[in-house]
């Protein structure tokens, strides 16, 4: 049997990492404090596994039996106890997660590695209270964990090589893409280049330079289309180094540098026009085009790995 995985909290991120652990054959042991968001946590990994045999990324027979490596907890021992690897999910404080920490060290065996799915914050931050330092080792998926492959593993000062090795083994084994993150800084490497291009956007409409909708509409049809096969760094070698450091010698000084969010960004907040949560943000959604978005992303996802899935395939002769 294959060593038992540990994921504390079931929101947003927590039943998603727990059915990657469980497809790849771990048992898996999902923990939340209140009782009321584990009561859906089988049906969402249902329908998410249903989605992915439709598009032959799993066995259809194959969900009962993944279904049954999940065990749903309120106990935060039970959901440790002799768990190899715990990965905290929980919401974005890092008071809650410094909490958090304390109790897991307290629970588990120095050999247990303890890993923060955090997004943005540091994870040296995050395990300063924590009486073993040295084991705890950031490992960010992105949304949603069982389509998307990334996972950024973050090291600290303290954290022990063969940890970070081992999470990486880990996430290999489990079908993900495991980037190492060799430096604990706030963002880690996805959300930084993420945000770095988000303030720029958000700077563009600050400035009236477009509308909300036209910038959208410039990322998805030029740069936005080459990246799934063509990332930055690859992308200024094809076009030349030479071109490149004349282009940013020229537009780099017209870019933003803000430090502060955008004006737009916090004035809409300030309104209470927080997106799809009120159906209006930086662009205005009926329901229809809010489950029409969700839906449109999550086949885009299944698409592409499915078809990233046939490539892989060898050819028969």
């Amino acid at each position: 049997m294959k060593d038992k995985i540990a994921v504390i909290g079931a929101g947003f991120m927590g039943p998603g990492i727990a059915q990657v652990f469980a497809t790849a054959g771990h048992p898996v042991h999902l923990s939340n404090r209140s009782s009321g968001k584990l009561t859906t946590v089988i049906d969402q990994v249902r329908s998410n596994l249903t989605a992915m045999a439709e598009y032959d990324l799993i066995d259809a027979t194959e969900i009962p039996q993944i279904l049954s490596r999940i065990s749903l907890t309120t106990d935060l021992a039970e959901a440790c106890s002799n768990a190899s690897v715990v990965i905290e999910t929980i919401t974005e404080s890092r008071q809650l997660k410094q909490d958090l920490f304390v109790q897991l060290d307290r629970l588990c065996p120095p050999e247990t590695i303890l890993c923060s799915n955090t997004s943005v914050i540091s994870i040296t931050q995050i395990g300063e209270k924590a009486g073993h330092p040295e084991r705890i080792v950031g490992t960010h998926f992105y949304q949603p964990p069982y389509l998307v492959p990334l996972v950024e593993v973050t090291r600290t000062e303290h954290t022990l090589p063969q940890h970070m090795d081992a999470v990486v083994e880990l996430m290999t084994a489990c079908g993900k893409v495991p980037v190492r993150v060799q430096k604990d800084v706030p963002g880690f490497i996805a959300n930084r280049m993420q945000h770095a291009l988000w303030r720029e956007a958000f700077s563009l409409i600050d400035e009236g330079i477009c509308d909300a909708e036209a910038v959208d509409i410039a990322v998805s049809n030029s740069f936005g289309i080459r990246l799934p096969v063509l990332g930055p760094v690859a992308n200024a070698d094809l076009v030349g180094l030479d071109l490149t450091l004349a282009i940013h010698d020229y537009v780099l000084p017209h870019l933003s540098v803000s430090p502060d969010p955008s004006t737009t960004l916090r004035s809409r907040v300030a309104e209470g026009q927080l997106g799809f949560k009120t159906k209006s943000g930086f662009l205005t959604w009926t329901d229809e085009q809010m489950a029409a978005t969700r839906k449109q992303v999550t086949t885009h996802l299944l698409r592409m790995l499915s078809q990233l899935k046939s490539n892989a395939m060898p050819v028969k002769d």
